[in-house]
């Protein structure tokens, strides 16, 4: 059959799931600026959109300060 698609490195990950939280957030954007026109009615929907994308955004800064945590600790090590 075909060949497995190559590993993705981490820089590629990150780089996948801010674009992800991006698009979450310009949903959640529009969403809300359509209530904010009159031409929906779904608040509830807009602000549950707008805090998922909140709080994408924070559990990315999350594991990104992990990641620079754990690589200073590496930096610190003698060998």
């Amino acid at each position: 059959p075909g060949t497995p698609p190559a590993p993705q490195g981490f820089a590629q990950s990150m780089a996948d799931a801010l674009r992800g939280i991006d698009a979450r957030d310009q949903e959640a954007s529009a969403q809300i600026a359509a209530v904010e026109r009159g031409e929906s009615d779904d608040l509830v929907g807009a602000m549950l959109a707008s805090q998922q994308a909140s709080l994408s955004f924070s559990m990315l800064m999350q594991v990104r300060n992990k990641v620079v945590g754990a690589v200073d600790e590496l930096i610190k090590l003698q060998l």
